[in-house]
């Protein structure tokens, strides 16, 4: 197939051809050592920011709020190159979506995650499970002794969706045995490892870990 047929395709297949794993074949991301703290601001407030070499970009938000980052990855890589560090995109996995459209999301993730890692960037991974059964995918890609992003907004009031967090945590700590993890909203005390916490942006809608979905 042509670079160009590639190019309309809308799967950004010509972004280059990334180690992989798993059944699906998913981008494998490099581990990252992010020793120093950094504040976070959101992708959508990132492109009003003048001080970029101040802070790094998450993607805890909507995924309206950074299709464009997905639709123009070349444009979107030049600009967040100017940041110390991004986050991968958290694109939604959804408990009632279906799987088929779960794992495409976990393969965007880290096609733009691979991707950027090879332009140069600093890339901390978004690491995001919907249950049990998600374990045997929603890993794939992710690096081991790295440095990683998580999000507990929607998951600690319903008991159902703070057990369902509670158990992802722990598979990704087994799993991927993080040397630090980059965590926004609530920390159970549960939560083991080296936590540093990050207040959440919102607080009434459910996004990221998909699970909340289900138990609200």
């Amino acid at each position: 197939m042509s670079l160009e047929a590639l190019k309309r395709n809308g799967h950004n297949l010509e972004l280059g051809a990334f180690d992989r794993a798993g059944e699906y074949g998913i981008p494998v991301l490099q581990p990252v050592q992010l020793d120093q703290r950094l504040e976070w601001v959101r992708f959508n407030h990132a492109l009003r920011e003048t001080h970029r070499d101040r802070y790094g970009v998450q993607f805890f938000i909507d995924d309206y709020l950074f299709q464009r980052a997905w639709h123009d990855p070349p444009r979107y890589a030049l600009f967040l190159r100017q940041f110390p560090a991004v986050m991968t995109p958290d694109f939604s996995m959804f408990v009632d979506y279906p799987k088929a459209v779960q794992i495409y999301n976990h393969w965007r993730k880290h096609q733009l995650g691979a991707y950027w890692q090879r332009v140069g960037m600093t890339v901390v991974p978004t690491i995001g499970w919907i249950d049990q059964d998600s374990y045997s995918w929603c890993f794939d890609g992710e690096p081991e002794g790295s440095t990683v992003a998580v999000s507990s907004v929607g998951t600690q009031k319903n008991p159902e969706a703070r057990k369902l967090f509670l158990a992802g945590y722990n598979e990704m700590m087994i799993r991927l045995q993080p040397t630090k993890i980059i965590f926004f909203g609530d920390v159970p005390d549960e939560c083991q490892g080296d936590i540093e916490q990050h207040d959440a942006y919102y607080h009434t809608f459910t996004k990221g870990l998909s699970f909340a979905d289900k138990a609200r």
